[in-house]
């Protein structure tokens, strides 16, 4: 019994191996603010010219809209810095968030710019980063 399953799978490896081999690769998804920091500073060092201007002027249109979003009717009074990473797909849709900053600013913005069209980046995945600092 154990030679039938044997030889069984020695006669599937080569059909799995081409399945396999088929298979679109996933790229590893960082887990961490930090790994997704650095995709993004890598990403939006590529950009230059017209298209980081326009990359520069859609991410404060984004950040000015969430500020008054999250900001009506609830005064702020933790000013502190925080950033967001965001990695968009191939139309610009911001498809998953990273924060670093606890604020209710912070949190708030995070939660608004999710599903949100940011700007078509030159490839996809593409990440970019929304630095918010009140001192600088």
């Amino acid at each position: 019994m154990a030679a039938i399953a044997e030889r069984i799978a020695l006669s599937l490896r080569p059909a799995i191996v081409l399945l396999l081999a088929s298979l679109p690769l996933q790229a590893a998804e960082p887990l961490e603010y930090y790994d997704a920091r650095k995709l993004a500073d890598a990403d939006e060092a590529g950009v230059a010219g017209a298209a980081k201007e326009a990359m520069l002027a859609a991410q404060r249109k984004l950040l000015d809209a969430g500020v008054v979003e999250c900001s009506l009717g609830r005064p702020q009074q933790d000013f502190s810095a925080f950033a967001i990473v965001m990695r968009l797909d191939a139309q610009g849709l911001v498809q998953q968030t990273w924060r670093q900053g606890g604020s209710p600013l912070a949190i708030c913005l995070q939660r608004y710019v999710r599903d949100k069209a940011v700007f078509v980046p030159p490839k996809a995945p593409f990440h970019t980063t929304l630095d918010i600092s009140f001192t600088k």
